[in-house]
């Protein structure tokens, strides 16, 4: 099965299941071995870090159960905490993981441009209290765009040897339902650890004026991460959504 879930991050130690800590994975194959006790486990298209929310993750497994898709969805959800929900299941060959027919993937950063603390959005979005200036941070975005080594944009226990990735669109707006809000908006083929997080930080630094702009361009001819900004923290992260090549069939909700 293929499903698409839902999740608030904030109380979870990330996608990835670890043995002592809480994560999405683990909430997910509890509930889906409350129903099958002989499925596999659960395969995410996207490991979400610490404190990271998810509008759109795909996630699958393996049963040999004859469930349809819109009993999986409701029995699933019986069994999950409120910070997670399976808002799509449809039917895959056995083996399916979203990682392979993952296409792009769009991650979404909100940041709250205010002095005030606003409690709705506690753990929805990183607070700045400084002025920002949207223009030089949409400027600077632009650098990101196209394939580039990205070595400069990643977390330390990141250790993989390719960091090429290619970043199809980036775009810096205002929230449209809250103008004390900037949304920075990134869709790419891959991405590195922290890197969505390491953007964030720099557009960020960029727009206060901490960091002199043309700093992404530097970077990426120096491949070294001091050019860049702070690592935004995970608050205001979401994987928004992920292209598939394979949406999978007999879907419920209907698409």
């Amino acid at each position: 099965m293929l499903l698409t879930v839902s999740y608030d991050g904030t109380p979870f130690s990330g996608f990835a299941r670890q043995p002592s800590a809480r994560t999405i994975a683990g909430e997910l194959d509890g509930a889906v071995r409350a129903i099958d006790a002989g499925a596999g486990l659960v395969r995410g298209a996207s490991r979400t870090d610490r404190g990271v929310h998810a509008r759109a993750q795909p996630v699958s497994f393996d049963t040999t159960l004859e469930i349809g898709a819109r009993g999986w969805v409701l029995g699933l959800n019986s069994h999950l905490p409120a910070e997670i929900a399976v808002v799509r299941a449809a039917s895959v060959d056995v083996g399916y993981d979203p990682r392979s027919h993952a296409l792009s993937k769009v991650y979404r950063y909100v940041v709250f441009e205010s002095v005030l603390r606003d409690p709705f959005l506690a753990q929805r979005a990183w607070r700045v209290g400084d002025r920002l200036n949207h223009q030089l941070m949409r400027d600077e975005a632009c650098g990101l765009v196209g394939q580039h080594d990205f070595r400069a944009f990643r977390g330390s226990a990141d250790e993989r040897e390719n960091t090429v990735r290619r970043i199809l669109r980036a775009e810096v707006r205002t929230a449209g339902g809250d103008p004390r809000c900037v949304e920075i908006e990134i869709e790419g083929d891959r991405f590195l650890y922290r890197m969505m997080r390491i953007i964030a930080g720099t557009l960020v630094d960029v727009g206060r004026g901490r960091l002199a702009p043309g700093a992404i361009e530097r970077a990426l001819a120096s491949l070294s991460r001091t050019d860049l900004g702070m690592t935004a923290p995970p608050d205001g992260l979401f994987l928004d959504r992920v292209a598939l090549d394979d949406f999978g069939r007999a879907a419920w909700p209907t698409d």
